[in-house]
């Protein structure tokens, strides 16, 4: 039998140097040179910020490193060791990953947009043709990795081993999963649209509210999955052909409503109507909509008015409301998991004679939500889970976060007060 090889340590010094010169060749610096990191031993070293994309990695060992916001995308890593590494926010976009392990490691966050996570081997033979694994024996100590708000879209994980894996409110959309072990595999609000989980080992796992709609699972072993809640491509209520006109001529008639203070037109109310599919409203003057309990995942609101518009207990999932007029918007309850509110307003807005009404965001669910850059002046967030949502550069006076979760979330050094 062969014997495993030693890699090649180095150290932070070591590491640091290499880093620069990576970044001058990137940068076509005299002095330059790729960082050719295959086969060495990086364990515990510290890449935090660090931009190794291109870099090359082929069957290092990265056990318990430091990789948090590390930037990584088209960097060679097959074959790699990466236990118990810190990924958090990292962005690994169309990174060779073929045969990593990941087990027990953290990529909450991070961007995998494209990465090629299937299975690989990468060993070596002796003169006499016998083959070692580069890293022997890791087995399986350590359980799933966390890829919790983990952006997969068309990932690649085609027979790999991923049992215990935690993908909860990850963006899985287009994932090719084809004839891999997800036994017992955390799905709960996962955005799966349109992946391909066919022939997959599926036993044990919790799809609990993830979003389903057109994902295939052909042939796939689902004894006691939890699919409750999960949206699939059945309609979870009326649809557009249901609403009491075609969509651009309720529209139309709400514009005149609100142009005319009521006097003519028909206010618009898609309450408990499931209008995922409709076009978009972007730039649309939707001043006062009634939409409680609809169900929107998806839907772009980009540059819409919705001032005081009613969204309360609404599926709002992966919604794009970026730079939208949302001033006394209230989404009391409301799901808002992976939404886009960046550069949103949702400052009080006056009425007659005065009166304001302030944004309530109570209870709502707002998980790896990005509402950078958004007026969130006196918002009501009291009781709403923030996990991990990005909230850097916006304004937060007055805003009550009195029984919010705001784990993980990103603030400015402002507001850092608030995960005291």
């Amino acid at each position: 039998m062969a014997e495993k090889k030693p890699l090649k340590r180095i150290t932070q010094a070591e590491l640091n140097n290499i880093v620069a010169k990576h970044a001058m060749f990137r940068s076509a610096r005299l002095g330059g040179a790729r960082a050719m990191l295959g086969y060495m031993d990086l364990t515990r070293l510290s890449f935090v910020g660090f931009d190794l994309s291109h870099s090359d990695m082929t069957g290092a060992c990265l056990y318990q490193a430091n990789l948090t916001d590390t930037k990584l995308d088209y960097a060679i890593m097959f074959g790699a060791d990466m236990r118990f590494a810190n990924l958090q926010a990292a962005s690994l976009v169309r990174a060779d990953m073929r045969g990593v392990c990941l087990r027990g490691a953290s990529l909450v966050g991070a961007d995998m947009n494209g990465v090629d996570l299937r299975e690989g081997i990468l060993a070596s033979s002796d003169s006499e043709g016998n083959i070692t694994p580069i890293h022997g024996d890791i087995g399986q100590a350590g359980g799933g990795a966390d890829l919790r708000g983990a952006n997969l879209t068309d990932a690649r994980l085609s027979g790999a081993v991923a049992s215990d894996t935690n993908f909860d409110d990850a963006t899985m959309k287009g994932c090719k999963i084809v004839r891999a072990n997800l036994q017992g595999a955390s799905f709960h609000g996962a955005d799966l649209e349109g992946a391909d989980l066919s022939m997959c080992d599926l036993q044990n796992a919790d799809m609990q509210n993830a979003i389903l709609v057109n994902a295939t699972m052909n042939m796939s072993q689902l004894n006691d999955v939890n699919l409750k809640g999960a949206l699939t491509s059945k309609p979870v209520g009326p649809t557009e052909k249901d609403l009491p006109g075609p969509l651009e001529e309720l529209l139309r008639s709400h514009t005149i409503w609100v142009g005319s203070n009521g006097r003519e037109g028909q206010q618009l109310n898609i309450s408990g109507y499931d209008l995922r599919q409709a076009n978009s409203f972007t730039r649309a003057c939707l001043t006062l909509l009634q939409a409680s309990k609809s169900t929107l995942y998806g839907v772009n609101f980009t540059d819409a008015q919705l001032q005081a518009s009613d969204f309360h207990a609404a599926d709002l999932r992966h919604t794009n409301f970026q730079a939208a007029d949302i001033r006394g918007g209230d989404f009391t309850g409301a799901q808002l998991s992976n939404a886009n509110l960046q550069g949103a307003r949702l400052e009080p807005i006056t009425i007659v004679q005065g009166r304001t009404i302030a944004a309530t965001m109570s209870g709502a669910v707002l998980r790896y939500a990005n509402l950078s850059g958004a007026d969130l002046h006196q918002v009501d967030f009291r009781n709403a889970d923030l996990q991990f949502a990005n909230l850097t550069g916006a304004n937060l006076t007055e805003a009550d976060f009195q029984g919010a979760n705001l784990k993980g979330a990103r603030l400015s050094p402002a507001y850092q007060y608030l995960q005291n």
